[in-house]
């Protein structure tokens, strides 16, 4: 079904429902705006295994900043009338004082009985019923990499930038393996870096860790001039959490009662992804980011976190830091992009 016959079908400007000609799961789609109770949010976030982007602390998070989120449930009347098939988090953002951006960024999250064309109708509706001013710009960034049912899923749009590339590590196999699928250099620095008894590391969801990190982030960011999600969000995502344990981790290397080097994990359902990083030139020296990064492993598995995102990758701007992530032995994503 092309854009043209979804809108002969739906002539309604919100909260459109469209016939879908197939003999798939669900026989028509609506979309509700912003009518989710967050426990029901959650619960279908975790099951579809969705991104740190779609989350709703992610996107409290924002909004205690000065972003506008919407929030969508893309319901079906099939077997299971009004189930909740796919879920949608837009960040909103004003250009140029009348222009209206909305980014679905990774996402949507969609229940797996929903086919490629189901979801190219179920995205037509959203950027249809989208409670924003027409004066828009809406995109939607697959969490996928690129691939024939993402080419079928976005038909009709077009990609107006290209994908994101990151690291993702399985956590539900042994740690033996995971150790042994280790790039050699890698595991060789964490083997040194164990046997250091200069240096101990601890594991753990500690606020004054993580403000600590956070102080210093700001130092790297002012010296070396690079950009990234201001470091208010971190703060302000623990706080849009339930509890620090199902918010963040801070794995962390002391030498003599100092911290010498520490990473940030958030967490996300059973997703978890590595935020930022520092160390000073002792923890540079003693592999310590290797260390922290297995004691993370670890203590993200025994919590029960079953996927590693590691970040963005960039082998031009960052070859040090994608060679650490790739070092991991993870399973390297490149996204399909965005699409208008």
């Amino acid at each position: 079904m092309n854009r043209r016959d979804a809108r002969e079908l739906d002539p309604r400007p919100t909260l459109p429902i469209v016939r879908l000609l197939t003999f798939g799961y669900y026989e028509a789609m609506n979309v509700d705006w912003d009518s989710l109770d967050r426990s029901t949010w959650d619960e279908l976030h975790r099951e579809y295994g969705s991104s740190l982007q779609q989350s709703w602390s992610y996107g409290q998070a924002l909004q205690s900043l000065g972003v506008r989120i919407h929030r969508a449930a893309i319901r079906g009347d099939g077997p299971q009338e009004g189930q909740v098939a796919g879920l949608a988090q837009f960040m909103v953002r004003r250009i140029a004082g009348y222009v209206s951006l909305a980014s679905c960024t990774r996402g949507p999250a969609w229940h797996s009985a929903l086919d490629p064309t189901q979801r190219a109708c179920a995205i037509g509706l959203l950027k249809r019923s989208l409670p924003v001013p027409r004066l828009r710009v809406a995109l939607i960034s697959p969490d996928a990499p690129a691939s024939p049912e993402v080419d079928a899923e976005t038909h009709g749009l077009w990609r107006v930038m290209t994908g994101y590339s990151t690291v993702m590590l399985d956590l539900t196999e042994p740690l033996e393996t995971l150790r042994a699928r280790l790039d050699g250099k890698w595991r060789n620095r964490l083997a040194k870096a164990e046997a250091d008894a200069a240096f101990s590391a601890r594991v753990e969801p500690s606020l004054p860790e993580a403000r600590r990190l956070l102080e210093r982030e700001s130092q790297q960011r002012a010296e070396r001039r690079f950009h990234g999600l201001p470091t208010d969000f971190v703060r302000a995502y623990i706080d849009a959490c339930n509890s620090r344990e199902q918010a963040f981790a801070v794995s962390y290397a002391q030498s003599r009662k100092e911290t010498q080097a520490a990473l940030l994990f958030l967490i996300h359902g059973h997703t978890a992804t590595y935020h930022i990083g520092w160390s000073s030139d002792a923890g540079r020296k003693a592999n310590a980011h290797n260390l922290l990064m297995w004691r993370g492993i670890e203590y993200l598995r025994r919590i029960g976190v079953k996927r590693l995102d590691l970040g963005g990758v960039n082998t031009r701007a960052l070859p040090g830091i994608t060679r650490f992530k790739l070092g991991t032995g993870g399973q390297l994503l490149t996204l399909a992009g965005s699409y208008y």
